[in-house]
């Protein structure tokens, strides 16, 4: 089993590399439940934020390391360039990822990230003075969760 799970894993990283966000969202089990310092996430919202980003992203650039995989829990390393749409200011976000599998399938994912670095660098001067606070972390959780909404409504509109 954790040659299987690994499989995923490495599946869904080169996945995210190719920007391929349907074979994203095929690597997670119907009980998925996703966290990180903007979306907390549960069933197929998880694969509808990858979906997003993936689609949104057009000059998304990731690498991923170190993926291990031991029984059913993994983790792993990767690194997203991206400019970030509000402010067109570049991104360089550092991510470690935790995994635990069931099935050959991702069942729960947390994404740790520094949430004051990302802002600096995504919102300039409001994130430099503002990133470390509740509020604005709170005000990009509200806007995160408003995007994925409207993408998920026009997605099952088509």
């Amino acid at each position: 089993m954790p040659e299987r799970n690994r499989e995923t894993l490495e599946r869904f990283f080169r996945a995210f590399s190719a920007r391929d966000g349907e074979t994203m969202a095929a690597c997670y089990h119907a009980d998925a439940q996703f966290t990180d310092p903007v979306f907390t996430l549960r069933g197929s919202d998880v694969g509808a934020m990858w979906r997003m980003l993936c689609k949104r992203g057009r000059d998304l650039r990731v690498e991923s390391s170190d993926i291990q995989c031991r029984d059913d829990h993994g983790s792993a390393t990767w690194q997203a360039w991206y400019i970030f749409s509000s402010t067109s200011r570049p991104v360089h976000n550092i991510v470690h990822s935790t995994f635990r599998m069931q099935s050959g399938l991702i069942l729960e994912q947390s994404d740790q990230f520094a949430f004051w670095r990302w802002s600096r660098q995504a919102l300039g001067l409001p994130g430099v003075l503002l990133g470390w606070t509740p509020l604005l972390r709170n005000k990009i959780r509200a806007a995160a969760a408003s995007s994925l909404r409207q993408f998920v409504d026009s997605s099952h509109a088509r």
